[in-house]
C-alpha cells in the first residue's frame, strides 16, 4: 500500500505530551464525520501490541474482502516504542508502527477499522481519526471500552445501539454487536458518518463480539502469525511481504 501524507498534515512523533495535545487540536479540524466513501470491497483491521516489556511496538493489519470477510492480505511491523503510555495520546505511541505495517500491504483497503476510538475522544482525535486524517482514508474506531461520554442503557438485541454523548455532542454509538455480551463503542474516524460507521461495524461482525477485522488483526498483534499465514495458504493467497 502506498502511503502518502499531505505535507500540511505531517508532524513529528517524538514530541512532549503537551506538544502532542497541540497537534491533536490542530488535526481535529480536518476530521470529516460524513460519508465520503468509494465502493467498499476490502476492509482492514488494525491492532497494536507490545513486546519486550513495552520497548517494541508490534502493529498488525489484516485485509478482508467485503462483504464476504475472507482474509486476503496481512502485514506486520515492529519498531522501537518511542512515546510513553499517556491516556488520550495513544496514537502517538502506535501510529508510526501502524504506518509501517500499512506500507507493507499488497492490497489497499477501502475502509479501515481501528481497535480504538475515532471521535469518541476528549479532543475528538482518537487513533482512527488521527490515522484517517493523515492518510485521507475512511476509518472507524471500534473500542472495547469507553474513553469518554455518557449513554443510556443499550437494548439487548443484536444490532441495537444508543448514542454516546459528551458535553451535548453525539460522538459515537454504544453497539450491542451480539446479544447477551458487553457492547462495543463505535465512532466515526474520518470520512464516514455515525450511522454508516455502525452499519459497517455490524456488517464486519460475525458470531463474536468484535468485528472480524479486529479479530484477525488481534491474532497477528498477539503473535499468531503462523495461524494467519496458514489461513492465507488455504485461501490460495501468496504473501509478498514478510512481517
Amino acid at each position: 500500500m502506498k502511503i502518502h501524507i499531505d505535507p500540511e498534515l505531517e508532524h513529528p512523533w517524538a514530541v512532549s505530551p503537551r506538544e502532542a495535545v497541540a497537534i491533536q487540536q490542530r488535526l481535529r479540524e480536518r476530521v470529516e464525520c460524513r460519508d465520503r466513501l468509494a465502493p467498499i470491497r476490502r476492509v482492514a483491521g488494525v491492532d497494536v501490541g507490545f513486546e519486550q516489556k513495552n520497548t517494541v511496538t508490534r502493529a498488525a493489519v489484516a485485509v478482508l474482502g467485503f462483504p464476504e470477510l475472507e482474509l486476503l492480505d496481512y502485514a506486520l511491523a515492529r519498531e522501537p516504542t518511542r512515546f510513553p503510555y499517556v491516556p488520550g495520546l495513544l496514537s502517538f505511541r502506535e501510529i508510526p508502527t501502524v504506518l509501517a505495517a500499512l506500507a507493507r500491504l499488497r492490497l489497499t483497503p477501502d475502509l479501515v477499522l481501528c481497535d480504538g476510538q475515532g471521535i469518541a475522544h476528549p479532543r475528538r482525535l482518537g487513533i482512527a481519526s488521527h490515522l484517517g486524517v493523515l492518510l485521507d482514508c475512511p476509518t472507524i474506531g471500534v473500542g472495547k471500552s469507553r474513553l469518554v461520554g455518557e449513554h443510556a442503557p443499550v437494548p439487548d438485541g443484536r444490532g441495537e445501539w444508543v448514542e454516546l454523548c459528551d458535553r451535548g455532542e453525539v460522538i459515537g454509538a454504544v453497539l450491542r454487536s451480539r446479544a447477551g455480551v458487553k457492547p462495543i463503542y463505535v465512532s466515526p474516524g474520518h470520512r464516514i458518518g455515525l450511522r454508516s460507521a455502525v452499519a459497517y461495524a455490524m456488517a464486519c461482525t460475525g458470531r463474536y463480539r468484535l468485528p472480524e477485522t479486529t479479530r484477525w488483526a488481534h491474532r497477528l498483534a498477539s503473535g499468531k502469525e503462523a495461524e494467519i499465514a496458514a489461513a492465507l495458504r488455504r485461501a490460495g493467497v501468496k504473501r509478498q511481504w514478510k512481517g
